[in-house]
C-alpha cells in the first residue's frame, strides 16, 4: 500500500501506475472533490496538519510519496518518522524554497542565475545594483505557473514589485537571455540506479507549460551534459523517485547550461513519456519508491506532449487522430487556467 499526499492529477496518475503494477494506493488529501480520489477506493480528507489523521494514514500504509513539493515540513517530519518517505524531507525542503535551492546547486558547482536575497526594498535596491536589470524578483516559497514573479525592467517598477509579492524573503535573479527551455525527468531508486528519460523542449503560455517536444532541438552534447548534471542533483540529494528537472538553453558557439528550477516529484513535462516510452515517468516513480528496479527510460518514438487547459479540454474527442493519445485528468469544472488534461501526438515512429 503506497500513501500519497495530495489528490490532483499527478496523484491521480501515479495510482493508476501502481495499480498497474497490482499495487493499491491510499490518498490523502483535505480537498474531498479530488480527481484522485476517483481511482483508488482508500482515501483520507484531511487537513496536512491534522496529526490525528496523518498517524492513521501512516499505520495504513507501508511507503509514503507525495505528488506536490509545497507539502508542510511538519507534516513530512511527522509522517518520515512512522514510514518510509520518499522522496526524503530534504529534498522537501531544498525545493520548497527558491534561496535554499540555489544555494544547493551551487554547492555543487551546478550553473544557475546570479541571484541575491531580498527581505528589504534596501535589499532590492542593492541586489539592482549588482545584478542590473531586467531582473526577476520572486517569492522564495510557493510560487508555481508563473505565480509568484515579477519581471523588473526599469528602477522606478521596483518599488510595487516588492509590495505586490509576499511572503518574505524574496530573491531577484538576473534576466537570463536564455535560447529555450528544456527538462529532463530523471529518477533513482533506494539501491542508487539512476534513469534519466530524453531532454523535453518547453513551451509555456500564460506561464503554463503547454508543450513539451521530444526529442529536444538542442545539440546531443547539451542533452548528453543536462542528463548528466539531472544525475548529480539525484545523487547529491540522496534522493529516491521522479524529479524534474528544468534548465535555460543560453545560446553562444557553444551553448550552455542553466538550472532554472527543480521539481521532487513527477513533472508535467514527462508527460510525453505515456505515448512512448516502455516506462513512463510515473511507472518509474512508483517503482523507485517501493524499491524495484528502475525500468528502460528509452523512447520509441517522437512525440509532442500538449496540455489542455481550461476550455482546450473541448477539442476531445473531435480533435484526435490514430497518433494521438488523451489523458484527461477527471476535474468536473472547467475553469481558465486550469489542467484539465494532456494529448501526446506521435510525430514520427
Amino acid at each position: 500500500m503506497i500513501g500519497i499526499l495530495g489528490g490532483g492529477q499527478l496523484g491521480r496518475m501515479l495510482a493508476l501506475a501502481a495499480a498497474r503494477l497490482g499495487m493499491r494506493t491510499h490518498i490523502f488529501c483535505p480537498d474531498p472533490d479530488s480527481p484522485a480520489f476517483e481511482v483508488t477506493p482508500h482515501k483520507t480528507v484531511a487537513a496536512y496538519d491534522d496529526e490525528a489523521a496523518l498517524a492513521a494514514f501512516a499505520d495504513a500504509v507501508d511507503v509514503i510519496t507525495y505528488e506536490f513539493e509545497n507539502v508542510p515540513a511538519a507534516t513530512a517530519e511527522f509522517l518520515a518518522a512512522r514510514k518510509p518517505l520518499r522522496p526524503g524531507a530534504n529534498a522537501l525542503a531544498v525545493s520548497q524554497d527558491r534561496l535554499a535551492e540555489k544555494g544547493f546547486l551551487a554547492s555543487k558547482n551546478i550553473p544557475v542565475a546570479p541571484y541575491r536575497a531580498v527581505e528589504t526594498i534596501a535589499d532590492l535596491e542593492a541586489a539592482i545594483d549588482a545584478l542590473g536589470l531586467p531582473a526577476v524578483l520572486k517569492t522564495t516559497r510557493l510560487g508555481y505557473d508563473g505565480k509568484g514573479q515579477r519581471v523588473i525592467r526599469e528602477r522606478s517598477e521596483a518599488a510595487s514589485a516588492f509590495a505586490e509579492l509576499s511572503p518574505k524573503p524574496l530573491v531577484l535573479e538576473a534576466f537570463m537571455p536564455f535560447e529555450k527551455e528544456i527538462s529532463v525527468v530523471v529518477a533513482r531508486n533506494a539501491s542508487g540506479e539512476v534513469r534519466a528519460f530524453d531532454a523535453a523542449e518547453n513551451v509555456h503560455r500564460h506561464h503554463i507549460l503547454f508543450t513539451s517536444t521530444v526529442p529536444a532541438d538542442i545539440p546531443p552534447g547539451v542533452e548528453k551534459h543536462a542528463a548528466m548534471l539531472a544525475k548529480v542533483i539525484v545523487v547529491a540529494l540522496d534522493y529516491v523517485g521522479v524529479l524534474g528537472v528544468e534548465f535555460f538553453v543560453i545560446p553562444g558557439e557553444r551553448p550552455t547550461l542553466m538550472v532554472n528550477e527543480i521539481a521532487p516529484r513527477v513533472h508535467n513535462s514527462g508527460h510525453w513519456t505515456e505515448a512512448v516510452c516502455l516506462t513512463d515517468q510515473f511507472e518509474q516513480h512508483i517503482r523507485a519508491v517501493v524499491g524495484w528496479p528502475l525500468g528502460d527510460p528509452a523512447r520509441m518514438a517522437d512525440v509532442v506532449m500538449e496540455s489542455l487547459v481550461g476550455d482546450e479540454v473541448r477539442i476531445v474527442p473531435s480533435g484526435l487522430d490514430g497518433n494521438t493519445q488523451p489523458h484527461l485528468y477527471g476535474k468536473t469544472e472547467v475553469r481558465p487556467g486550469r489542467k484539465m488534461g494532456h494529448v501526446n501526438r506521435i510525430t514520427r515512429r
